[in-house]
């Protein structure tokens, strides 16, 4: 039988960014896919680290070294293993290129000429790009990137797997390795919930989640928060405009909201709890607040040095002594990279594996180019376009944030602790106000 993509004989594998649960799952299935039908597969090393420097005489890149050639023994007990079997990184060879006309610029392009040069050398017929938006950008640059090429140049195509813990993905309705890490993290928060009930303290929790709140949101639901709050949630008096007609975050407005609750909750008779951050809150404090703080290959924040965290904490316990002339322990903490490299929850396994075969599938059944694989449904295929994915002026994949008012978001609301009811608290008694 002839299929569309029969003439794909060699796959590269190339995981990029953070890690996340079932990265393994995902890399084993596609590659057993693949060699079960016969085609040979390659996983680079540690993303586009080696990709990007690639030069034929100066840095060429070599087997065991650079990248691994998959056989079936490598792939046996590999689904539900921890961590990532070819590593990653977040080298990124797009950095410099902001709009279309970039592409056409060989300064700006040197990196992505590289991966492209080293795919064309190794002989590799598609690329399975595996990663978050940012990785996703990279895959949408190599695909423009050839189509500017003479006609007779050699095509590699590429199709991109959906990675992150964070599920702020458009094209997908959950991301694997977000269900294991919300499990590990709610996990953690249940542990601070009742040394916070033993103690009469409280925890100022801050998870991962730079762009969206889907992360935390899950954290505080299965954990039993007492409040989460998000940057879906940086609205009305949490709310001031910046200098550019941006959003920012007013910090005094957060920390006497998180003190309201507090109040509430010992109205109650309740004098412990548990808050949940998402750290996306940090990137929208004021500019002068954090101009000064390092960024990554791919401009963000390090998020992890601001640790938000413990500065609200800190906040909140000098504002509760200044509202009640009372001391509160609070306590601040980050959550995020205990879970990123957990043993994977069957789900993650099992949406992973999905992803795996979609890469074969889109490939070799479909034949296609330019595409996310996605999954929806009962873990039904889904091939989404690029152009539907990434702005196709500013190149830049688009956020999925959490509607306000969408029943996720009201499923939080409804489980915390509501500061518009006080309720007066005595032995035996309860009446709300």
């Amino acid at each position: 039988m002839t299929r569309k993509g029969d003439h794909i004989k060699r796959v590269a594998l190339v995981f990029s960014g953070g890690p996340a649960p079932a990265a393994n799952a995902v890399i084993s299935a596609a590659a057993n896919s693949f060699l079960e039908d016969g085609r040979q597969v390659i996983g680079f090393f540690h993303g586009y680290s080696n990709l990007q420097d690639y030069h034929p005489v100066t840095h060429r890149l070599l087997p065991d070294e650079h990248y691994r050639i998959f056989n079936e023994k490598d792939l046996s007990g590999l689904r539900n293993s921890r961590g990532i079997v070819i590593g990653t990184a977040r080298a990124n060879p797009g950095k410099g290129i902001d709009k279309p006309a970039d592409l056409d610029d060989p300064v700006k392009t040197t990196r992505l000429r590289n991966v492209y040069n080293a795919l064309v050398d190794l002989e590799i017929d598609a690329l399975i790009s595996i990663g978050g938006d940012d990785t996703l950008k990279t895959a949408n640059f190599l695909h423009e990137y050839q189509k500017r090429l003479p006609k007779e140049a050699r095509r590699v195509q590429v199709v991109h797997l959906p990675k992150t813990i964070d599920n702020d993905y458009r094209g997908i309705d959950f991301t694997f390795g977000f269900f294991t890490a919300v499990d590990v993290m709610a996990k953690e928060l249940q542990n601070l919930r009742a040394d916070a009930l033993s103690t009469g303290s409280y925890f100022i929790v801050e998870t991962m989640g730079r762009k969206a709140g889907w992360l935390s949101y899950g954290v505080a639901i299965a954990g039993e928060a007492t409040l989460v709050l998000a940057v879906e949630d940086v609205e009305g008096p949490l709310a001031a405009k910046g200098k550019n007609g941006d959003v920012h975050l007013v910090l005094p407005a957060l920390v006497d909201r998180i003190v309201d609750v507090i109040l509430a909750r010992e109205k109650r008779g309740k004098h412990y709890g548990t808050v949940v951050l998402a750290e996306g809150l940090a990137e929208m404090l004021p500019d002068d607040d954090i101009k000064d703080l390092p960024r990554d290959e791919h401009g963000h924040l390090s998020l992890g040095r601001m640790d938000l965290g413990k500065l609200v904490a800190l906040l909140v316990a000098r504002r509760y002594e200044e509202r009640t002339k009372r001391k509160k322990k609070v306590t601040g903490l980050q959550l995020g990279y205990e879970s990123r490299c957990a043993p994977p929850h069957a789900f993650d396994v099992m949406l992973g594996s999905q992803l795996g075969i979609g890469a074969y599938r889109a490939l070799v059944e479909e034949n296609l180019d330019g595409h996310l694989v996605s999954v929806e449904g009962q873990l039904d295929l889904a091939y989404v376009p690029f152009h539907e994915l990434v702005n196709q002026q500013t190149l830049k994949t688009e956020v999925r944030f959490i509607r306000s008012g969408s029943d996720y978001h009201r499923l939080a609301r409804f489980l915390e602790t509501r500061t518009d009811k006080i309720v007066e608290w005595s032995p035996g008694r309860r009446q709300e106000r």
